[in-house]
This record gives C-alpha cells, structure tokens and sequence, in this order.
C-alpha cells in the first residue's frame, strides 16, 4: 500500500495496548479492556491519555465527525481539539444506525441516532476513570474532577491513560450522570471549530479517489447510452495501442463490459477507443417532451393508488367550491453531482475483501460485495474515508456501484486490487437521478376563501419498488418517497385525496437531497400561494390559518413561518423593484421557513438578493454547522430549480459535464440569512430540511414578479438570473 491510511483500524491496534472501549446500543452500555470483538466503542481512551470518537456515520462534509465527536468531548470536560476521530468498521451490531437496523448514514439522521449514544459513552468513561482515580488515591469521587484529560483531586494530578487499565475492570454503569444543558460548554456553541477542516486545507484528509495499492490497476464500465440497452458486440482492436490498456471483459448480464488499464488516464482513453454496438430494442428511447407528456397524462386519468383520504372528500368539497384552482407542475430528473465522482477499491484479504471507499451504506455494500463474489457479508470488511459529497448518491438501494466494483474485481480473477472509477460524464450520463415527476391538483375554495377539497394526482418512477426495502417502504403499493410532505402535509385541510400513479421505466432513480420532498414542496407551497392570493390574504398569514390545532408540529411550523417572517420583513415596504416568496416545510423531523427576495425583472434578469431562513431542527449541537448545512440545502435547492435538469434526446442523456449541468456558484445568492429557534427538543435532521422550502420559495417571489412557473427548470421557461 502506497497510502497510508492512520486510525482506520483501531481494533488492530489496540490490542498492542491498553485500552478503555465504551459504548452504548439501545439501552445496554458496554465496555471492554481489550479489542476482542464483543463491544460497541463509540469513545476509546489509550494508556497515552488519546481519546479517540469512534465515528459510526461517514463525512461528506455535513459535520457529522463533529458532531459526534462534540458530544464525547462534553462528557469528558475537552477541548473538542483534544479528540481524535477515527471512521466506524463495517459491523451492524455494533454501529446500526437506530433509525434503519444496518449500518448507515441517511435521512438527516446521523445526530437524531446518535445523540444521546454518544453522551452515554462519554458519561461513562467519564465516571469509570473517576472511580478508579478515587480507588487509587484514597478520595471519594466527588471531590475528583475530569477536564482536558487530566484527573485532578487536593493536589494529586494524573492523565486519564494512568487509569485507564484500572477503569476497563470495573462495571460499566448502568446509568451515567449525563450534564445538564446548562453545563454544556461545546453542545450549541457557536464557536465550535469543524474537526475536518484542517485535514481538508492542508492535504492530509484521504478520500477513496486517493487510495493506491501496491498491485492496483483501474476499471471503467462500458454502459449502454440509453437505459435498458444491452450489449451485442464489442471491438477492444483501437485500445489496443493506448499505452497501460490491459484488456476488456463483458459482462455476464449482457448490459455492457469492463476496461481495465494500469491507471485512471489509461482506462478512459481506452474506453473512447473501443467500439460498442447496441440493441435498443427494450430500452427506454423516448425524449424528454414524450417523458414529460407521459407523465402528465398519468395524473390526468385515475389514479392507481390511493396515497391518502377518499377521493369522494375531496370530489365533493370541489364540487361546493365557488372557485376552484387547477394547475399542473413537472419537475425533471436530477442528477446528484457530488465533486468526487463515485469510486471505491476492492482489495484481497485472507478470508475476503477490504474494501476502500466514502461508505455511506456499509451493511449495503457488505452484503453487494458478499452476493456478487459469493462470500458472507462479514468477511468484507470496509475502510471507509472521506467522501466529496453525496447528496443520496452513495447510498442507492441497490448498491449499484459497489455491485459493479465487485464484478470488476471478481471478473478480473479476484488477486489484485480493482479500483473501479465514474467519471464525471459516467456520473450525468449514468442514472440513479432523482425521478421526474408530474402532479396536478385542483383546490377548491368557499365564499371565505377557505380551502374545502383538494384533489393532489402524482407520477413518477418510485424508488424504492423492486429494492431490497420494498417490503418496509411500500404500503398498499405506494412507495411512500412517492408522496411524502404531501399524503402527511400538516396543513390542516378537509377533503385532502392524494392519488399516485406508478411510471415504469428502465431509467434508474434514486433518492436525491430531501427525496420525495424535494417535489412535494414544490407543489403543495406553490398551490397554497396561489390559494392565498385567490382568498385575497397575505400569503403567510394564510398559512398561519392552517396551522391553529396547538399541536406540536403546528407550533413549530408556525413558530418558523414567524421568525422568518419577522427577520425578513415581511409585511414591510420593500425597495422598489424587490419582491418577496415564502414557503415552509417540515422534513426529516425538522421544520424550515424560507423567504426569497428577488429583483430586477423577468426579462432582463432577476437577482436573488437574500434568503431568509429559520429553522427549527431541536438541540443544535453545533449551530455553525447547522447554519452550513441550511445554507448548502437552500442553495442546492434554489440552483436546481433555477437551471438544472437532466434531459434526453431519442433515450440518450444530454448532459455531460457541469457546463451544461451547472452547480449553485456562490453568486448565485447574494444573502443568506439562518436562523435557529433555540430549543431542548433532541436534535433532528438538518442536512436535507433546507432544499425543500429553498424552491418554492423562489418560484413565490418570481409570481409576486409578475410569473408563476409551474414547469422547472425555471431557465426553461425564459427566465435569466444574474
């Protein structure tokens, strides 16, 4: 190995020393002297005094590292400085995510899971080397006290490592004496330095793209350009020549083939030598306007599923209605553009596969790499590194690109590390998007203006059918992604009918930055602007009007509708050419308000001057990096609303590479504003909560502009942004 790789493998190591191993699963804290195997670490302290945060969920840059790492550092009394951190193993029995039942890292619930797991360990280690501190020096416990690593008592003074031997024999408590907030010095300080930022500026951070093992050689896939492709011919002669080429194989499913070469540069030059033909014939050949015009006559006809309510409810309530709202939206596929492309590399072991990689799922990936090279899941193990983004990329239900790293490596005869590489275009060009999705809604209203009937139709590719989580996901054959933040919206209105209509197609999709949200809000914060303005009312107070049960999701969707509200101005004379749009929405337990000021005009420009945002995500662990994860959202959000879409000519994708698939660039907003409700609520999810508001938000400042867009992306429509 050429890469060193420090602190991936602590149970290797930490048999040559003395250790104290502490965790906590469910309700059972454990802990253990030596790394046999049979415990759950979330914190390790050495005989050296290093205290270490085992980190269960992977970084890809949403501060996860950090966050976990806080809360093991305020057990302790450190300086978050002081701990080091150190990426989980791949073992589900140990580091399951709470949320899902295996190993890993989605939904925006890394903290949720993990919060008070975290603070128990620490806690913990805590007293344990307090005790033992007190057994040693003839004290009681009490008059003991822990900060920065250093055990200290009427004079006496020791490192935590001089009792850690001593600690790992005593019995673990069963409930440790966990801070009151009001002792918190690093959970929600603003001031908390991120613990990946240093690594990242000076070098030392190792992605999964920077591995490179002795004996390693490179694979690239030849995939069919149009989804459902197979492939009926293969001519490897013009790669022959390129100096590194090591040779092609094809694959036993007949979807395509393999380029292996002796590096990255070798195997993509390979790959544009070789000459591939195609049978269509069961592929999907359709452009975008017969994708689109299919959709849009799915939620025009009945639909196949009820997602919610009786559609009778709803019929009636129209029927009563002295006006009634009719409007249809389509939102396109998306693709996830994370800056590091999807890479990971398979390796040898004695009893199987290491396997190297930004590991978002690691039992997904465990069990893939066990099914394709036909070993148990517990003999791949996973050194999982810093990811470059993600944004639900890494995480397909099926496992997709460490199926295919698996056949590389397998195809290959299994001896030597394979690192398997997507390039940019394979990244656009290769699937896995979020879905396009059509819906069109008819809301009535009463002589007050009042919302009566709402008849919601969906269309759309479903993500999870004929996945590994169907059987959860799937309810009376709704995939419940499908509708999210619509079937449950908590807007309280009478004679709600969502109905859902299924979209088949070999096109693969994938869960993408707030999944189902990502649409729904769209749609539901436009309609309830444009049933506001019918009602002749101020958009947030009619919103307000919806929210009055008392509840607790009403008053923290409230609460946030008015901070962002208050902090934005609303209501207030703007300068002359500006316009304002709010939305709210609650996802992955999290509730996020959003006010958009625009100027300029449609035709020569509109300019975002500032977003406003309040979010309400419960205990903000650490607010510096909930206010980067809100401010990442809104601008992924708004950027792909604003311009982005994946599109097809005669079934092949048109996109290629970011200038004609452009990110959210810094300019793009000139302002934005977070602002966190203060809260002793368990933290929640802050990682995707601010896309879905971020859109329509947009779309509400542009109608008060003078245009509803309904189509995205709105530059589709004629729209400019400067």
């Amino acid at each position: 190995m050429t890469v060193q790789l420090t602190r991936r493998t602590f149970l290797q190591t930490a048999s040559a020393t003395t250790t104290l191993l502490i965790g906590f699963n469910g309700s059972k804290i454990l802990a253990s002297g030596h790394a046999d195997g049979e415990f759950t670490p979330f914190v390790r302290i050495s005989s050296d005094g290093t205290i270490t945060a085992i980190i269960k969920h992977f970084e890809c840059g949403q501060g996860t590292a950090t966050g976990l790492s806080t809360l093991i550092a305020e057990e302790l009394n450190m300086d978050l400085d002081q701990i080091e951190i150190e990426f989980a193993p791949a073992n589900a029995q140990k580091y399951a995510n709470l949320f899902f039942g295996m190993q890993g890292t989605g939904g925006s619930t890394a903290m949720a899971n993990s919060y008070m797991q975290y603070r128990t360990a620490g806690a913990a280690a805590k007293e344990m080397l307090i005790k033992s501190a007190a057994d040693e020096w003839g004290v009681s416990p009490e008059s003991i006290s822990l900060a920065n690593g250093q055990l200290s008592s009427g004079g006496k003074e020791a490192s935590v490592g001089e009792f850690v031997a001593a600690a790992s024999m005593l019995e673990v408590p069963a409930k440790p004496l966990l801070k009151d907030p009001s002792e918190f010095t690093l959970i929600g300080n603003p001031d908390t330095n991120r613990r990946d930022n240093d690594p990242k500026i000076n070098g030392t951070a190792q992605y999964a793209m920077d591995v490179h093992l002795d004996g390693q050689i490179v694979a690239v896939f030849v995939r069919s350009p149009r989804f459902g492709g197979t492939l009926v011919s293969l001519d490897d002669s013009g790669a022959k020549d390129i100096p590194g080429f090591i040779r092609t194989a094809t694959l036993p499913t007949g979807t395509g083939a393999i380029v292996y070469a002796e590096n990255t540069w070798a195997a993509l030059q390979s790959r544009d030598a070789i000459f591939a033909e195609w049978d269509f014939s069961n592929a999907d050949n359709r452009s975008s306007d017969q994708i689109k015009a299919d959709l849009l006559a799915a939620v025009n006809r009945d639909a196949e599923f009820d997602a919610r309510g009786i559609q009778g409810d709803a019929a009636e309530g129209l029927s009563r209605a002295t006006k009634v709202i009719s409007r249809e939206f389509f939102l396109p596929f998306l693709a996830h553009a994370p800056m590091e492309p999807l890479n990971c590399t398979i390796a040898p072991t004695e009893t199987g596969v290491m396997l190297y990689d930004g590991c978002q799922m690691p039992s997904g990936a465990q069990f893939a790499l066990g099914a394709v090279l036909q070993i148990p899941p517990e003999n791949v193990q996973i050194t999982t590194l810093y990811a470059g983004g993600s944004f639900g990329r890494r995480s397909s239900p099926s496992a997709d690109y460490h199926v295919e790293a698996a056949l590389a490596f397998a195809l290959n005869g299994g001896k030597v590390p394979v690192k398997l590489i997507w390039s940019r275009e394979d990244d656009l060009k290769g699937g896995y998007y979020r879905p396009a999705v059509a819906h069109k809604v008819q809301v009535g209203l009463d002589d007050d203006g009042r919302i009566i009937g709402w008849d919601h139709r969906i269309s759309g590719k479903p993500i999870f059918k004929g996945s590994p989580f169907e059987a959860v996901v799937v309810q009376n054959g709704v995939d419940i992604t499908s509708v999210e933040g619509v079937a449950d919206t908590l807007y309280d209105i009478p004679g709600l009918y969502v109905g859902l209509t299924d979209d088949i197609s070999p096109i693969s999709v994938n869960w993408w930055r707030s999944v189902g949200h990502s649409h729904t809000a769209f749609v539901m914060e436009s309609m309830m602007d444009l049933a506001a303005e019918a009602a002749g009312q101020d958009p947030l107070e009619y919103r307000l009007s919806y929210l009055q049960s008392g509840t607790p999701d009403h008053n923290r969707l409230a609460g946030v509708l008015k901070l962002a509200g208050t902090n934005a101005g609303w209501g207030n004379p703007l300068p002359e050419g500006h316009y304002q749009g709010i939305a709210v929405h609650k996802s992955f337990g999290s509730y996020a308000a959003e006010v958009v000021e625009v100027s300029g005009d449609i035709d020569n420009g509109v300019v975002i001057e500032k977003v406003t945002c309040a979010v309400d995500c419960g205990l903000a662990v650490n607010p510096d990096v909930v206010k980067a994860q809100m401010e990442s959202g809104i601008g992924y959000g708004i950027g792909h609303v604003m311009r982005n879409e994946i599109t097809f000519t005669d079934g092949e994708v048109d996109q290629w590479n970011f200038p004609d698939y452009q990110p959210m660039r810094i300019n793009d907003i000139r302002t934005i504003e977070v602002h966190i409700v203060p809260s002793t609520e368990g933290p929640s999810g802050v990682g995707e909560p601010g896309t879905p508001p971020s859109g329509p938000a947009l779309a509400n400042a542009l109608a008060s502009m003078g245009t509803r867009v309904t189509h995205l992306p709105m530059e589709a429509n004629g729209i400019t942004f400067t």
